[in-house]
């Protein structure tokens, strides 16, 4: 569960964001997009910045509340039980005056020493890159109206991801590192571990260690930090592509393409 989702939950009664004025700039001052990897001709979910609509098509944009984001020309059904972690819903002003609420929650959060720096950064440089596409897309006005129309616990945003029984029944069949006192651990199916063993031996050959490859013990909560390995992320049937020295490609169940960098080196 994202920072974004767990405060939906206390979502109801409580004020709105006292916003109303310009949107720039967004909660704070931005700064460099997320990172992430090129995407081939298909539409695949990244945190990278959104591009801005192109003249000749109005560009549509998929944004789950983690605030992965997914950029297409081709208008598809919102998709809030999907297998991925989180539904992804078309952006439009309203839905936009939610995740606004709910990030000037989380940097409330960040000032009580709630939720760590790092991560508050991530999600506020990915929130600015989506804000920027909408008011490309929509426009200031249509945006501003949304924020000041916004009532807390009225909204229904779309539903977050639950565990498949399966994953949470597999949780004690993979342990690594298994020596060590870790606060948390992360599932991992047979099916993951096994698409992982596939691949280890030209992983290793590439400078992979083994922690990068199979780690599912962390010090922070999945997916926060960069304890987790590769096998953490192989869920619902998603499968290996391509592995290069410095990331490996997951492939999702819809065809979607995402890179898993290596974790760098202490």
């Amino acid at each position: 569960m994202s920072w974004l989702e767990g405060l939906r939950e206390n979502e109801s009664g409580r004020e709105g964001t006292g916003v109303v004025g310009s949107l720039a700039p967004a909660l704070d001052d931005t700064s460099t997009v997320c990172q992430a990897a090129p995407r081939d001709a298909a539409s695949v979910p990244s945190r990278a910045a959104p591009a801005e609509p192109g003249p000749s098509a109005p560009s549509l944009l998929y944004v789950a509340t983690d605030l992965e984001s997914w950029e297409t020309n081709r208008p598809e059904p919102d998709q809030d039980d999907i297998c991925e972690r989180c539904g992804y819903r078309r952006l439009d002003p309203p839905y936009y005056a939610w995740l606004r609420s709910m990030m000037v929650r989380a940097r409330q959060a960040r000032e009580r020493a709630q939720l760590p720096d790092d991560e508050y950064e991530l999600l506020r440089t990915c929130f600015n890159a989506i804000q920027e596409w909408a008011r490309t897309r929509f426009g200031e006005d249509a945006l501003l109206a949304a924020v000041r129309a916004f009532v807390p616990g009225q909204y229904q945003p779309p539903a977050p991801w639950e565990p498949e029984e399966l994953e949470a029944e597999a949780a004690p069949a993979h342990l690594y590192p298994v020596e060590g006192d870790w606060p948390f651990t992360e599932a991992a199916t047979p099916e993951a571990v096994a698409r992982v063993d596939a691949i280890r031996d030209q992983a290793l050959s590439l400078g992979w260690t083994e922690g990068g490859l199979y780690q599912n013990r962390g010090v922070l909560r999945f997916p926060c930090g960069h304890d987790y390995g590769l096998v953490c992320f192989l869920h619902s049937g998603a499968r290996v592509g391509e592995v290069a020295e410095q990331w490996i490609e997951i492939i999702n169940p819809r065809g979607a393409r995402l890179r898993f960098y290596r974790r760098p080196q202490a």
